[in-house]
């Protein structure tokens, strides 16, 4: 067998009756014998370990897994360690039961390849029912209200519905603001003149012979009082009517008359120097 080359080339068939020389033997992978190309099968050789490489699963009644068979393993065995480690009788009904159409009649099963899920009623069906009025599709859910910016929305509908009230309530704001700003000025007027008359005593409002002018018509009046008593009947009246608010202040030095506080201070720093004395 072989040659002064390669002496270990050829092995001989390991049946007893063939013998043969097979210089590209075969190995059987279960008995681990050669063999040539006539007694490679396992039918052929009568291979006594040929289930070796065999993969029988028997499914499991109570779980409905797949439980294999060992080669060279009694079956009972097998059968009784997957009943005491494995064994889960509860996966026999997610296994088992499987997810049809709910379509009232229709039996189909779903799987991957005939599921359609519905975009309104988020629902799955089979292709034959995957129109809404086919599975009697109830419509997309509706939107909850008590979302703040659909109340918000809301709100600026009715706003709209009513734009007399709107304007109202502007026209109101817009007084309140008024108001506001006139308080504001009256009490920096309060405290010019407290300051003035705490530095040198003087604190009247107007001085004898003098003549107080409107700023608004031109008349002419004999005191401050009787000027402010003028604004305040007849062009004050006129200015909320319109929905304005005029307000004069008054230099407690020199009885001049000014509609901006911001003019007033700017005036008593500039023409008197800051100070109330002459």
């Amino acid at each position: 067998m072989g040659t002064p080359e390669f002496p270990d080339l050829g092995k001989h068939c390991a049946v007893s009756d063939c013998k043969l020389i097979d210089f590209l033997p075969f190995t059987c992978d279960c008995c681990d014998q050669v063999y040539c190309l006539d007694h490679r099968s396992y039918n052929k050789h009568q291979c006594t370990k040929a289930d070796k490489q065999d993969v029988t699963v028997v499914i499991c009644p109570l779980c409905a897994k797949g439980v294999r068979l060992v080669p060279d393993q009694d079956p009972n065995i097998t059968w009784e360690n997957h009943v005491n480690t494995e064994c889960d009788p509860s996966n026999y009904e997610k296994v088992t039961k499987k997810k049809k159409c709910p379509v009232p009649g229709c039996r189909v099963i779903l799987v991957f390849s005939n599921t359609i899920k519905c975009r309104d009623c988020t629902v799955e069906h089979c292709l034959k029912h995957r129109f809404g009025p086919d599975h009697k599709c109830p419509g997309p859910t509706k939107v909850e209200s008590s979302f703040s910016f659909m109340n918000l929305l809301n709100g600026s509908k009715k706003q709209e519905s009513k734009p007399k009230s709107s304007a109202t309530s502007w026209s109101t704001s817009f007084l309140n603001a008024a108001s506001n700003v006139r308080a504001s000025a009256e009490a920096g007027v309060s405290k010019l003149s407290s300051w003035q008359t705490a530095r040198g005593g003087v604190g009247q409002s107007h001085s004898s012979g003098q003549v107080e002018q409107c700023p608004q018509c031109g008349a002419k009046f004999s005191s401050v009082t009787t000027l402010v008593d003028h604004v305040q009947k007849v062009h004050e009246r006129s200015r909320n009517r319109s929905g304005a608010k005029v307000t004069i202040d008054v230099c407690p030095k020199c009885s001049r008359g000014f509609r901006d506080p911001v003019a007033l201070v700017e005036h008593v720093e500039r023409d008197h120097g800051g100070s109330s004395r002459s």
